[in-house]
């Protein structure tokens, strides 16, 4: 849960970056467009799939661009 503090005349605009900042480290907007929609066990296991290989490709390509 975020909380946001308005400090000593602090901006309603300021105040909005603040708590939008917040909400975006917190991951909040990913994790509610992630349980939207129910996501069957096995949709979830590809999604998962998925990444894990999109992270391994990552790694792949870091160490040969660093010639290990």
């Amino acid at each position: 849960m975020v909380v946001v503090i308005a400090k000593n005349n602090e901006s309603p605009e300021k105040l909005l970056k603040r708590f939008k900042r917040l909400v975006e480290q917190e991951q909040i907007l990913i994790d509610y467009k992630r349980h939207e929609f129910y996501e069957k066990p096995s949709e979830k296991k590809k999604r998962r799939e998925r990444q894990r290989k999109k992270k391994l490709a990552k790694i792949r390509k870091k160490l040969q661009q660093g010639g290990i």
